[in-house]
């Protein structure tokens, strides 16, 4: 279940791509697919092991050439380790709400982007989000450890790229048949994954990203619009003054 376009963000063949807060890697692995060569980075130890031995076993099966995977590091999005310009894209897929100094981690990873790369980054739509932090409480920080600090607003999320150097030049949202379940799943209680409620949703779930029926397909097309559970921003650097 991919959250960014491809397309929009222009990725071509041969494009050295950084993924930040890869997570399981469920964008780095299309990234490959795609011919990028991919640098995964994740926060937590246990993703990062799990989405190297992913990559492993795809370039094993023939899936993807080795040259595709560049490396699956561990690593804090507010000090990354690579020097200035070094991406040709740069993607972040629902991470800047966990971070506190999210002003930090947009410079970072506007700061490893090539000039006139593309970046894009999603994060939870203010009005699900919204309702998902009155419903529950055990939803975010600091009740849930590690979880999200912040609900951003369109306008916020664009004033803080466009500081960082980037020129804003798309967005949509993503996801809209999800938001009924988590505001579910916060109204019976984030950690009740065996209530018969959510379950019977993420089956349903399950079965839309994987069978992909085109009636499915219409009613996310329908929704994402109106209650997408992620707003997604693409934007470019700027040459250097």
């Amino acid at each position: 279940m991919l959250t960014i376009r491809f397309d929009r963000l222009g990725v071509q063949p041969g494009d050295l791509v950084l993924d930040a807060g890869a997570g399981f890697g469920r964008h780095a692995f299309e990234l490959a697919r795609l011919g990028a060569n991919v640098v995964a980075l994740d926060y937590a130890a246990d993703e990062v092991v799990t989405t190297r031995g992913t990559f492993g076993a795809m370039v094993e099966a023939g899936e993807i050439a080795e040259a595709r995977y560049v490396g699956v590091l561990q690593g804090d999005a507010t000090r990354l380790p690579f020097a200035d310009a070094t991406f040709d894209r740069v993607i972040t897929s629902e991470v800047l709400e966990h971070i506190q100094d999210d002003v930090a981690a947009i410079a970072e990873l506007v700061r490893v982007l090539k000039p006139g790369g593309t970046f894009a980054c999603t994060v939870p739509t203010w009005f699900p989000e919204k309702v998902n932090w009155l419903l529950s409480d055990e939803y975010h920080a600091p009740k849930s450890v590690g979880g999200h600090v912040r609900i951003y607003s369109t306008t916020e999320l664009k004033a803080k790229l466009r500081t960082a150097g980037l020129e804003v030049y798309g967005n949509h949202r993503a996801h809209g048949l999800h938001s009924p379940y988590w505001w579910l799943k916060c109204a019976v209680g984030p950690r009740r994954d065996d209530h018969p409620l959510v379950a019977k949703y993420r089956r349903l779930l399950e079965w839309e990203i994987v069978e992909q029926p085109g009636s499915m397909k219409v009613a996310e097309k329908v929704l994402a619009p109106v209650m997408g559970k992620s707003t997604i921003l693409y934007g470019r650097k700027g040459a250097p003054a």
